[in-house]
């Protein structure tokens, strides 16, 4: 009695301690516990049967023939995007996918060919769940469908009316039904490598897939219907770009910089001239004069007397009374320059 009771212990323990290590339901996956059930399903169809087969089918087909199978595929769901285009009112959409069927199914020999997309026209990835989505109808919960894997009930919806689009629906029994089993195939042997990404990556391999299913869609639906966003303004805060450019200011260079030139950095006077009084002539902004009264250049012929030559005539002269030229007598402060003798 004692054991039994202790045996049922033990099990009450571990179901509950696997009810409490359950992962946690999100808002958007009310239905959680029976799309894992399905998922599990799918996983083990995929894993012990469409995975073998898509293995032997990379192995017996050369990879030309496979490029060209999925081509063929892709070149008919073409009419499918420029239906929903033309549902979402994308004209241009709808008119580069009509083209892109048209030009490969004629120089493509069928579509086996690709020749669009070299071409410059891009492929574009539309459905009815997309078009519903663009007109604001919500996506609604996540689903796991049976053998199809993940969708959401407007998708689920969706996928009744692509049904009806393909151009596979309206072929004969005998032709359609193997053509649907190849599609089948070359789509999973297309995906092989995202398999074993997934096997190597994912911990919870159904809320991986389920996570990056829901920002697939959301990415897509966002590209339908929405202008991306615009940049933000970085310009800068002192430039007046709503009054008009401020005027520069007087000597300060193109533009409305500040002027950083260096005070003491003239430019050479014209016709040669040197000294204190073509620097102050050619001096930016009219500086004044910094010219040491006591330099001043030799007079013509051996005169003496700087002050004759003293920068614009009106500085007095610091010349040594005594330092006179060859006995000569000084000259007055202010008595005007002789002409040689």
């Amino acid at each position: 009695m004692k054991l039994r009771n202790t045996a049922l212990a033990f099990i009450a323990a571990g179901l509950v301690s696997g009810c409490a290590t359950a992962p946690d339901r999100k808002p958007g996956d009310p239905f959680e516990p029976v799309n894992r059930v399905i998922f599990n399903f799918n996983d083990g169809v995929d894993r012990y049967i469409a995975t073998p087969v898509a293995k032997g089918y990379q192995k017996v087909t050369p990879q030309p023939l496979r490029t060209a199978v999925s081509n063929f595929f892709s070149n008919l769901g073409d009419l499918t995007n420029a239906a929903n285009a033309l549902l979402q009112l994308k004209i241009t959409d709808a008119t580069e996918d009509i083209i892109r069927f048209a030009f490969n199914s004629v120089f493509g020999i069928g579509g086996l060919l690709d020749w669009a997309t070299p071409a410059g026209l891009p492929k574009h990835h539309q459905d009815f769940g997309l078009t519903l989505g663009h007109w604001g109808i919500p996506s609604g919960p996540y689903l796991v469908l049976p053998l199809f894997g993940p969708s959401t009930v407007r998708d689920s919806m969706g996928l009744v009316v692509d049904v009806k689009f393909n151009p596979l629906n309206y072929v004969e029994p005998a032709t359609r039904n193997p053509l649907y089993v190849l599609q089948f195939v070359s789509t999973r042997s297309d995906l092989l490598g995202a398999t074993d990404l997934l096997q190597q990556a994912a911990l919870d391999k159904y809320s991986f897939v389920r996570d990056a299913y829901t920002q697939q869609r959301l990415a897509r639906l966002r590209g339908t219907s929405a202008a991306p966003a615009p940049l933000p303004n970085y310009e800068d805060l002192d430039d007046h770009s709503d009054t008009g450019p401020a005027a520069p200011a007087a000597g300060a260079p193109a533009g409305g910089l500040p002027n950083y030139s260096d005070p003491g950095d003239v430019k050479e006077a014209p016709n040669g001239a040197s000294g204190a009084g073509g620097a102050a002539r050619g001096a930016p902004g009219a500086l004044p004069n910094y010219t040491d009264p006591g330099e001043s250049a030799p007079a013509p012929d051996g005169a003496s007397g700087g002050a004759h030559n003293a920068p614009g005539g009106n500085l007095p002269n610091y010349a040594d009374p005594g330092d006179s030229g060859a006995g000569a007598t000084p000259a007055a402060p202010a008595a005007p320059a002789s002409a040689p003798q």
